[in-house]
């Protein structure tokens, strides 16, 4: 499509606005150029805390440049040397939906060391989790792990109960963690209720031994202020959702609604116990994590645990309570209008100000990074490229007003590179989207992987080719909001978006047509790959659509295990043949989002007969080196 801009030429606001980061206008996906208003653009500078009077923007303007997408000679990010010569390759899933015949209706970190000692066996060198951020515990329906109450802090429901020191089995009716045990969907609020229930029984029994864990005051001293102001919000917003204020911060009563408020204050002398609680909620979640982390290193997994980054957070949480100085206020991240969503997306979350984090030298960018990196050997940035621009609107506003906020993207990549090269952490950057002209070489200049989804590709008439996939990158079949393979090979999200009022019924037309091009170029490519016999190809192809064959699937890992990329991560779901959707985006009650558990528990894993065909072919392809 030809490009084309307005011809007058830019005014005066527009050019000092764009030497703060905030264009005039920005190039879709279609490659049509798009202006943002004035009136959005203003309102960016006011969340910045910069006049947007004109004769204050001049007095501003001496020596300022406009960011760049350029690395300025900053220092690429850590890339270990073993990953330049023996790709590797992991397994990625979602840490609720594990199911065991221990857990307490919830995967939890003793589910999850089990899990990586099956996935090291088969030889896989990393484990591929959601985002493990601190959520609502007061509002445990708050259950999406991209929209964070804190990206800093930790999930305690991910604790296992029953691991900790001092638990005691006579607390629990054994019926309770049973009956959550079975069910097929995860009940957060059952769990939250039960799991926060016997830790206050723990955390009681701790306080009346006098007891005085060292590592807990380390981990105190270690986090300090906003440790304690996380475990403040926390316990303040249990007691306001008790009292029917809700969860969120911007519920509550004006006096409590500031962190350094006298009210606020006053609660946390007189809750001081309370307050406690949540931060030693905090240290046993982070303790457990960090035996995951160990077990990892043990069994000689060379990547580890590989974490999901959100993109932003929830405006009513944490983080913005406790640290407002940090946040954009009045404004939403979100995406642009394009072919699949004319409206564009309003994802409901709150991003860092690009000034704060310039004013206060990157460090409170350093620390988010760390906070996850000190756990982890990868870090899957969620929308990469929020660390050069971000799609804001105004609170209240349509996406279709909205426009980019340019970061300071050299001064970005510098914290990443620092935190990444000290933790010893790969960075992936999921660059899928609106992608900026040039994004992706500066990506791969900073070493930072790039993420490729095969379900994403174009469909090749010739039969499916994966060498042209890039080598800095991770690859992977698909993605949690898109269905596991057998239900992506059916078609079975096209129907249930139809079915949501997601898509009309031409389009869903079309996108069947599409898929059934996708499945013929891909059942190509495994015959001329050898993966499956060439004779196998027709009959395959004619039959397609009712459903994808044993050995099709397998052959379909042992494709993606052939790409370039120096990472490949397989998804659980597709490894113990689920066949429906973690999430549906664009729903909300329509579907049952981040619920819904695996049916095969962890304990039977390592003898399914589809999980032992897919590993054995993958590790073929990928075998782990010393």
């Amino acid at each position: 499509m030809t490009k084309s801009r307005a011809a007058k030429a830019p005014s005066d606001f527009d050019r000092f606005a764009t030497l703060h980061g905030i264009p005039p206008d920005y190039e879709d996906q279609q490659g049509k150029i798009r202006p943002v208003p004035e009136a959005t653009r203003r309102k960016m500078l006011e969340a910045l805390g910069i006049s947007a009077d004109l004769a204050v923007l001049k007095s501003q303007d001496k020596g300022l440049q406009p960011p760049r997408l350029e690395l300025d000679g900053r220092a690429p990010c850590y890339l270990p040397e073993f990953l330049e010569k023996s790709p590797v390759w992991g397994i990625s899933l979602q840490l609720y939906e594990l199911r065991s015949q221990r857990n307490w209706g919830i995967g939890d970190f003793a589910d999850l060391r089990e899990f990586c000692a099956i996935a090291a066996s088969a030889g896989a060198d990393f484990i591929g989790l959601s985002p493990l951020h601190a959520l609502f515990l007061s509002d445990p329906s708050r259950c999406s792990p991209y929209s964070p109450s804190s990206r800093v802090f930790l999930n305690p429901l991910y604790i296992a109960v029953d691991k900790v020191e001092g638990f005691d089995p006579s607390w629990v009716d054994a019926a309770k963690p049973e009956n959550l045990r079975f069910a097929d969907m995860v009940d957060y609020k059952a769990v939250a209720d039960l799991k926060l229930a016997v830790l206050r029984r723990i955390w009681t029994s701790w306080r009346q031994k006098g007891l005085k864990e060292e590592a807990l005051e380390r981990f105190k001293t270690e986090h300090g202020e906003v440790l304690h102001r996380h475990a403040v919000f926390e316990a303040l917003s249990l007691h306001m959702a008790a009292e029917g204020h809700g969860s969120g911060w911007r519920q509550w009563p004006s006096q409590f609604q500031k962190w350094d408020g006298d009210a606020a204050r006053h609660f946390a002398e007189t809750q001081s116990d309370e307050v406690e609680f949540h931060i030693w909620l905090q240290w046993l979640t982070a303790a457990q994590l960090a035996e995951v982390t160990a077990d990892t290193s043990r069994l000689g997994m060379r990547v580890g645990l590989y974490f999901d980054l959100a993109v932003g957070e929830a405006p009513d949480g944490s983080s913005t309570w406790s640290t407002p100085d940090l946040e954009l206020p009045g404004m939403r991240v979100g995406a642009p209008p394009d072919f699949f969503s004319t409206s564009g997306q309003d994802w409901g979350l709150v991003a860092l100000s690009p000034k704060a984090l310039q004013d206060q030298g990157m460090a409170p960018y350093q620390e988010l990074i760390d906070a996850s990196m000190r756990y982890a050997g990868a870090l899957r940035i969620d929308h990469a490229m929020g660390i050069w621009q971000l799609f804001l609107l105004p609170e209240g506003e349509t996406p279709a007003v909205g426009g980019y906020l340019r970061y300071p993207f050299p001064d970005m990549v510098s914290a990443l590179s620092r935190v990444s090269h000290e933790r010893r952490s790969i960075v992936i950057g999921e660059d899928l989207g609106n992608v900026p002209n040039g994004f992706r070489e500066v990506m791969e200049e900073a070493n930072i992987l790039g993420y490729r989804v095969l379900y994403f590709e174009e469909a090749d008439p010739k039969g499916y080719d994966i060498s042209g996939m890039t080598r800095l990158s991770l690859a992977c079949l698909g993605t949690h909001d898109m269905p596991p393979l057998i239900g992506w090979w059916r078609g079975e999200d096209i129907n249930l978006a139809l079915e949501l009022g997601l898509t009309e019924p031409e389009a869903a037309k079309q996108a069947r047509s599409d898929r059934a091009a996708q499945r013929t170029s891909f059942l190509d490519g495994l015959g001329l790959s050898g993966l499956i016999e060439r004779r196998n190809v027709m009959a395959t192809i004619a039959d397609s659509s009712s459903g994808i064959t044993t050995e099709v699937a397998v052959a379909m890992h042992g494709l993606l295990a052939r790409a370039p990329s120096l990472m490949v991560a397989l998804r659980l779901a597709d490894l113990v043949g689920e066949d429906q959707p973690t999430n549906v985006p664009g729903t909300s009650d329509a579907y049952p989002n981040w619920q819904r558990k695996l049916r095969l528990p962890v304990e039977e894993m390592a003898e399914s007969s589809l999980f032992k065909q897919i590993v054995t072919v993958v590790a073929a392809e990928r075998p782990r080196k010393a």
